[in-house]
């Protein structure tokens, strides 16, 4: 499993919370990053929103990692074990606590604006966080919330080890965690965006949320029904009940099933099929982070594999782009089938050699695609294709990844489209930089917004 940012997390995390939904609980995030995932849980129960606040303790010479934490109300937790084998001193551990602490008191300032905590007393808290690595600040805010007068606490998270629950002791009442990998090295390797949490972001989210009333429910309202009646509004939040947006979708090409997930907003301008790379699928987290951004935009998407396994074996498949596009012409025919899909724009993202598939397949005299982006991708390998493009194309490519450059530019020469080309300063191939991956997804998303206007789609014949 893997998520494309916090946001993501939280509301997937949501769909193994309904049990909690209109019982009056309070959410409590974890600063920084538990909060973002706790924001969603929140919309998603209907419940108020707090911040639980607790400073991690970090080994002075590996700040990442935790040798314990401390909360308010001077509850301190410390992982002796930690501290034994790496050799950190009661001063040098006096000295961080001190420092955590003078953080604490501040950001509680900061993120409440002065306004008082929610009571505890004699509820059921749903404490959550981005996920858990040691467990530490896990347990001192469980305990944080057990002092404060919580009558039940609840501790959830997306992502923690296999033995999590073992880490984790009596501290909470309730563990909830929809994902427990073997291979469990850093919270961070389960998120495509795991970009450090800001003050602000914090202090967005509090205030977003603080039209809920303390006691979880709103005026005139009962307890929310996740099942059924709040199905829209828990969508309109970016969610899905019981999982991620959009469905499962099988592709029947000739004698092969392809896989795929077709995911169309309501009032969606158009769809957009995306053709990966060599060595890549549906997964593929880039894309699927470009993917969520796009839905976000209104556009629909449909993430497939061009592939079978069987195929994928033999590598000459993988980099046959005749036999990619295909597929891709094949996929848009279905595509173009589908209830949801009726009538709707149609455009092609392609990434690295998925690029020159979605190029060669819109050189289709009938493709009647709206828009083509290409991401590090290598329009060269549509050939002769190039010049019957009809489709306007974005090529996008990072200013590091030089050689991709050049064969973009020559690439570009040859296409009698509308065209452009972008640069994004100081990324490389796989646009890994920070915010570079963001830079793609907004580039991508204004120009299929553009070009998928009513006034566009029918100037384009549809």
């Amino acid at each position: 499993m893997l998520f494309m940012d916090r946001r993501d997390a939280g509301r997937r995390l949501a769909g193994s919370l309904g049990h909690l939904g209109g019982t009056g609980i309070v959410v409590l995030g974890l600063p920084r990053g538990g909060v973002p995932v706790a924001a969603a849980v929140a919309e998603a129960l209907d419940a108020p929103l707090d911040v639980c606040l607790v400073r991690k303790l970090g080994v002075p010479f590996h700040q990442e990692l935790g040798m314990g934490a401390i909360g308010e109300g001077g509850v301190r937790v410390i992982n002796d074990e930690v501290v034994r084998m790496t050799g950190v001193t009661e001063d040098e551990l006096a000295g961080v606590e001190a420092h955590e602490r003078q953080v604490l008191d501040s950001r509680a300032r900061r993120y409440r604006g002065g306004r008082a905590p929610i009571g505890l007393e004699g509820r059921t808290v749903l404490v959550v966080d981005d996920g858990v690595a040691t467990g530490s600040t896990a347990r001192a805010a469980c305990r944080i919330a057990r002092a404060r007068g919580a009558e039940r606490i609840v501790l959830a998270v997306p992502v923690a080890p296999r033995n999590w629950t073992e880490r984790m002791g009596s501290e909470a009442d309730e563990l909830v965690c929809p994902h427990t990998p073997r291979d469990f090295y850093a919270i961070g390797q389960f998120y495509v965006d795991f970009a450090q949490t800001d003050d602000d972001e914090v202090v967005a989210c509090l205030a977003e949320a603080g039209d809920r009333p303390a006691d979880g429910r709103r005026a005139g309202s009962g307890p929310v029904d996740r099942a059924g009646g709040d199905r829209e509004a828990y969508r309109a939040g970016g969610g899905e009940v019981g999982g991620e947006m959009g469905r499962e979708a099988y592709i029947r090409i000739g004698g092969a099933t392809l896989r795929g997930r077709l995911t169309v907003p309501e009032g969606a301008a158009g769809v957009v099929v995306f053709a990966h790379g060599s060595g890549s699928s549906r997964h593929s987290p880039r894309n699927r982070f470009v993917a969520t951004g796009l839905n976000r935009a209104g556009l629909g998407t449909l993430l497939f594999d061009l592939l079978t396994e069987e195929e994928e074996a033999d590598r000459a498949n993988v980099f046959d782009t005749g036999l990619l596009a295909g597929r891709l012409t094949d996929a848009t025919g279905w595509l173009r089938g589908q209830p949801e899909c009726e009538g709707l724009a149609v455009g092609y993202f392609g990434a690295s050699t998925g690029a020159g598939a979605a190029l060669w397949s819109a050189a289709e005299p009938d493709a009647r695609i709206a828009a083509v982006v290409s991401r590090g991708g290598r329009p060269d390998l549509a050939g002769p294709r190039l010049p019957e493009v009809t489709a306007p194309t974005l090529l996008i490519v990072g200013g590091d990844d030089l050689q991709v450059i050049d064969l973009n530019r020559a690439a570009r020469s040859r296409l009698h489209c509308e065209n452009r080309l972008a640069v994004v300063p100081g990324a490389t191939h796989l646009f890994e930089e920070t915010g570079a991956l963001e830079r793609v997804t907004e580039l991508a998303g204004d120009w299929f917004t553009d070009h998928m206007t009513p006034a566009a789609h029918t100037a384009a014949g549809f």
